[in-house]
Parts: structure tokens; sequence; C-alpha cells
């Protein structure tokens, strides 16, 4: 079988793990590669542009696997990216619906807000702190459509990062008024302490994040653009969640975001 049929084959496998709600074997089995993150990027990519042909809009672009923590729990050594749209964004506070994720986890990390494209070759520091309207506290809400998060690095990318949901705190922060490589970060699942960690734990500062995911999808010819929303990486471990759980990410000088998971019925 060919690449492109392998390829279609592990695209459509997942496409239906999200549509019927039932986890999928590790696409892996499929591409026959743990490892070739090219083939994962193309089973995203059919994704993500049928998600777009159907109407979905983008809103932005996360970038996974930037914490020490996260990488030794799933076995992997470099960050990856996925793509947000607009329908996966909920408020501060507001309560996320059942049924609308398969096995998720919360993880705490940086949102930053662009002002301005970023669209060179290669970005500096300060182009990404010069792109940047303002930051806010989020918890992204990760999710896998493979089985049991029996992932590699080909299965999260291929299943756009493990996308899920994704909290933004509803007060903008200029970044004069934070350090973002110093901000504190404690999770708390049910008011009782689940994760800890600090900006630096995102590849030594978000900024750093950024400039990867910025140049890391120049390349590819879709680059970042004005009002994308960049949720940078988890600054500490990513935890389980279930639904009625209420999750609150404090971020000290950054604020603080909170949202809940309806029960179910």
């Amino acid at each position: 079988m060919t690449d492109s049929s392998l390829i279609e084959q592990a695209a459509a496998q997942i496409r239906k793990a999200a549509q019927s709600g039932s986890p999928c074997a590790p696409v892996r089995d499929i591409l026959g590669t743990a490892t070739d993150i090219d083939l994962a990027y193309a089973v995203q990519d059919i994704n993500t542009d049928l998600d777009i042909a159907s109407g979905r809009r983008v809103s932005g672009r996360k970038i996974g696997i930037t914490s020490k923590a996260v990488m030794e729990q799933i076995g992997v050594d470099q960050p990856d990216f996925g793509t947000l749209f607009a329908d996966m964004e909920y408020g501060d506070g507001i309560e996320i619906e059942s049924g609308r994720l398969l096995q998720p986890r919360a993880e705490a990390e940086v949102a930053l807000v662009l002002e301005h494209d970023l669209d060179h070759e290669r970005h500096t520091f300060n182009d990404i702190i010069r792109a940047t309207a303002y930051a806010l506290p989020a918890i992204e809400i990760v999710d896998s459509r493979i089985a049991e998060w029996n992932i590699r690095i080909v299965d999260t990318v291929a299943d756009n990062a493990s996308c899920g949901l994704y909290v933004l705190g509803g007060v903008p922060v200029p970044l004069k008024n934070v350090d973002l490589r110093l901000i504190p970060m404690t999770m708390s699942i049910n008011d009782v302490e689940a994760a800890t960690g600090s900006g630096a734990a995102c590849l030594g500062h978000p900024f750093h994040a950024a400039r990867w995911l910025a140049d890391t999808l120049a390349s590819r010819g879709i680059p970042l653009r004005a009002g994308d929303v960049v949720m940078t990486g988890a600054l500490g471990p990513m935890k389980p969640i279930g639904p009625g759980d209420t999750i609150t990410a404090n971020f000290g000088d950054l604020g603080t975001v909170t949202t809940h998971l309806e029960k179910q019925s």
C-alpha cells in the first residue's frame, strides 16, 4: 500500500473516532512507523483541510509537548503543533457541555493573542514580543482519539496534537506587566492542587515556544496571523479530568482561569 493510501486510512480512522465517540487504535499501526513526523503531519493536514472546508474557522494554533513533564508522560522529545478552531474556545467560567470530549486531560498554560503577523522565515525573540497584543491565563483540555492515550509522537501529531478544547481568561495582560518566564502556576481540580510549574517550564520561556511555532508554520506556508490565539504549551503535567470536575489555574500576575465540565445525565 502506498504512503498516500496509508495517510488517508489513518486520517479516516481518526475522523471516525471523533465522530463516533469511540477511541481508535494507534495510527502508527497503520503508518508503520512511530517516528515519521512528516507522515503524521500529512494525516493531520487532511483532517484540518476537511474541517476548514466544512466551515470551521481557524482561531489559532497550539504547541504541544513543551514541558519535560509532558515529554516524559508520553515518551517524546520534541514539540508539535495543532490547529485551534473557534468552536473549541471557551471563556473563563463557562461550563463545558457533556459529550464533547473522549478522554480529557487538563493542563495550564499561557495564551498569547497576536496583533501582527509572524511570517518571517526565521523569527527573533523580539519579533514574538512585538507581534503579541497581550497574554491570557489559559487551560487546555487536551484529548486523544487514540484509545487509552496509547500514543507516540506520530499518533499525537496525526491527531491534531491531541487538541480538545481551550479556555481563556477574561483579563488581557500587557506584556510589560508580567514576566512570563517567572510566573508561577498552580492548577487545582475540585479545589485540590493537581499540578504546579512556572513559565520557564515551557521550553525555558513561552516566547521560545511561540518562536518555534512561528518558524515551523512559516516554513510550511501557513504563518501565524494577527488575531490568532497561540497556546504556548503546558507549564506542568497534564491531569485526567471527568464530568463534574472544576479546574482552576492560577498564574500569579497573569491571573486566574476556571472551567467546569458538565455532569453527565
